[in-house]
């Protein structure tokens, strides 16, 4: 399955600073206009500072104004695909709700799930 989302996490992916994990990673998200908003995770010596692509991804989406989304492509170089982590999921939810994540890797295997599937029992709102 190749299509726009789907190369722009691979072509995000390249741009990843990813110095001490060597572990690059690409994100791509489609908000509901059908514009796509990339994501590449960033790194820094403090590790706790450092930004994962999915979330580099919505916040540079909500920063150009957009607040609705269809889905997310995550793309790493890995046999086994990579989801997102706890934070990103965290994030992913509040922004996206149940959003359709496409996992991606070098090879062009690719599987689709629902958020809530990753993340069955969310905090969000709700709970405040």
């Amino acid at each position: 399955m190749t299509d726009a989302l789907i190369s722009a996490a691979l072509a995000a992916r390249a741009h990843a600073f990813a110095p001490f994990s060597r572990f690059p990673v690409g994100a791509a998200i489609e908000d509901a206009a059908g514009h796509i908003h990339t994501g590449c995770n960033v790194e820094n010596a403090t590790y706790g500072l450092t930004v994962c692509a999915e979330r580099v991804a919505v916040f540079k989406a909500i920063s150009e104004g957009a607040r609705q989304f269809l889905r997310v492509a995550v793309a790493a170089d890995t046999d086994v695909l990579t989801p997102p982590c706890g934070a990103c999921r965290q994030i992913l939810w509040e922004f996206c709700g149940d959003v359709e994540i496409v996992l991606v890797n070098l090879q062009g295997k690719t599987e689709s799930h629902r958020l809530k599937d990753l993340f069955p029992r969310p905090f969000d709102v709700s709970f405040l």
